[in-house]
């Protein structure tokens, strides 16, 4: 089953991919790999935004971190100009939850992402993953995703 197919099993249509927001490229390719950078969880014109632990409940930190998933896709789309079956492999994918001191659950809220890559990939999606509690996030957001793929020739 293709991506494209898998996707739209989904019922996700990829959004357009964000324009970065400061001094960098939103994707590199080097050789067969591909980096994503960090991706927030913007939908429809909606930053979901707040801290973890505070204002924003696991479950909406969780779906926040599915919403980066899907940005990261769109920008692998876009970066292959919509060839998503080069990927090979998602290789690892850095999550960074904006939480209190005290929230611990850093690893479920980015499951939200690993599962969708799963989801998406199949087995390919499988990968090595860091979750990351942090401060304050760009623009408010309450979760940010990073990714690194393999691609295919």
């Amino acid at each position: 089953m293709t991506i494209a197919a898998r996707l739209a099993d989904l019922n996700i249509t990829l959004p357009a991919a964000a324009q970065p927001v400061a001094s960098y490229v939103s994707v590199v390719i080097t050789g067969n790999t591909l980096y994503v950078s960090g991706q927030l969880p913007l939908s429809v014109g909606h930053m979901a935004k707040g801290i973890l632990g505070r204002d924003v409940t696991l479950e909406e930190g969780t779906a926040a971190a599915r919403t980066c998933a899907i940005n990261i896709l769109a920008q692998v789309n876009a970066a292959l100009h919509g060839q998503l079956d080069r990927v090979e492999r998602c290789v690892k994918l850095t999550g960074f939850v904006a939480a209190t001191p005290d929230f611990t659950d850093h690893p479920k809220v980015i499951n939200g992402a690993s599962e969708l890559m799963v989801q998406v990939l199949g087995d390919a999606g499988k990968h090595a993953r860091a979750a990351v509690g942090v401060a304050s996030l760009p623009l408010g957001a309450c979760v940010e995703v990073e990714a690194i793929f393999t691609l295919r020739d």
